[in-house]
């Protein structure tokens, strides 16, 4: 005879019909809702990898650092630093020249007319926008100016104007002022203090002597007498490697074409670079701007005496036109048309430098307004360089 269990067996239950049953499936739907968050939370707090690659663990590792500075740094607080991040740089060739002549023409004067500030001036009246320039708006300014009213005065209320006046130091700080400029010794004016030149190696010049001088000591990156052309192509998009936009100022010429340094400076990069080929880099000595020449020569790009680390002066040949670039091989010839990229790069922080946060500016009229002073070069005998023929130096 069989016994009976203790406790009753369970039995399998079907779901209720009607509102029970739906109950039953609203129930469900809010549980799935609800495991999906929690996921969701815990995958923000730990994403199995960093945007760069990076593992779990080196996140918390992260983190852990960044907290203890923090909690290290608690009794110590300090601001977060402030400085330009954009400059739109739009000043015309029209209104720099005007502006350089009326600060060189008023330089043993007073008031001396500071060209930077001229510029400055007017960039806060036009936003920014110097297709609105008029040659009277300066010539308006600097009536002003000479009548005795100071610039402090005539920007008092100008929201604008200390941010255009750091702005444009940094483009055009180091371009004018006074200098030492090697000149023929039957040039030199009458009067005018002077002291003999030794000669430049290699060079076979006449008797040249040492002259102070106040003007333009920034030359165009082009020797003189070698022909080139351009048209303004800042910003055109450009497709190697990955779509971007070209930030830089193209000028095409002659492969072997002496490249010549725009200001004076340190020698931060040289060598290769897949994008811009044998490429060189300079910082000028105020470490606001880095000068950027790409698309150098194949097989000899630099003139022999560059080095990472060394100093020139504004003028010297430092390089020499090609078209190399666009490739990870070294030493490829992968563009088209014979060309100097030049690019200016702006720097008001160091975080800056390089990465997401990097200034470009447009340097057409730029360049067309550098025309004016060009380096003089001749050929070293038995060799594949140029080499200026009157030096400069900077004070």
């Amino acid at each position: 005879m069989s016994r009976r269990p203790r406790f009753p067996i369970p039995r399998l239950r079907t779901a209720p019909p009607g509102s029970s049953r739906l109950f039953l499936y609203a129930e469900a739907a809010f549980l799935l809702i609800l495991g999906i968050s929690l996921l969701s939370s815990y995958l923000k707090q730990y994403p199995p990898s960093s945007q760069t690659g990076g593992s779990f663990y080196q996140i918390v590792d992260t983190n852990q650092a960044d907290s203890t500075r923090q909690a290290e740094n608690e009794s110590q607080p300090s601001q977060p630093k402030k400085f330009i991040k954009w400059v739109d740089f739009t000043v015309t060739c029209e209104a720099m020249t005007k502006a350089f002549r009326l600060d060189v023409d008023t330089v043993e004067q007073e008031p001396h007319l500071n060209w930077i500030e001229l510029l400055a001036y007017l960039g806060a009246r036009y936003g920014g926008d110097f297709s609105r320039y008029k040659a009277s708006d300066m010539d308006a300014l600097a009536q002003k100016l000479k009548s005795g009213q100071t610039m402090a005065e005539l920007t008092e209320g100008m929201k604008y104007y200390d941010y255009y006046l750091e702005a444009y130091s940094a483009v055009l700080g180091g371009m004018v002022g006074t200098f030492e400029a090697e000149i023929p010794m039957d040039q030199v004016p009458e009067g005018v203090s002077c002291r003999p030149a030794e000669p430049a190696e290699g060079s076979d010049q006449p008797q040249t002597a040492w002259v102070t001088r106040y003007g333009l000591k920034a030359f165009s990156p082009i020797a003189k007498g070698f022909p080139y052309s351009e048209f303004d192509d800042f910003g055109t998009a450009r497709s190697y490697g990955f779509k971007r936009q070209h930030l830089g100022h193209d000028m095409m010429g002659q492969v072997g074409s002496p490249i010549i340094a725009v200001e004076s400076g340190i020698v931060e990069a040289l060598g290769w670079n897949q994008y811009g080929g044998w490429r060189i880099g300079i910082r000028s000595f105020d470490k606001k701007r880095y000068y950027y020449y790409a698309h150098l020569r194949k097989n000899y790009p630099y003139q022999s005496n560059l080095t990472e680390g060394c100093t020139v002066q504004a003028g010297d040949v430092i390089g020499y036109m090609g078209r190399t670039g666009y490739s990870r091989t070294e030493n490829t010839n992968n563009i088209d048309e014979p060309h100097l990229h030049f690019g200016l790069q702006l720097i008001f922080d160091e975080s800056q430098k390089e990465g997401n946060n990097e200034i470009w500016i447009s340097c057409y009229e730029l360049v067309k307004f550098l025309h004016q002073n060009q380096s003089l070069t001749e050929k070293t005998p038995d060799t594949k360089e140029w080499h200026r023929v009157y030096r400069t130096k900077d004070f």
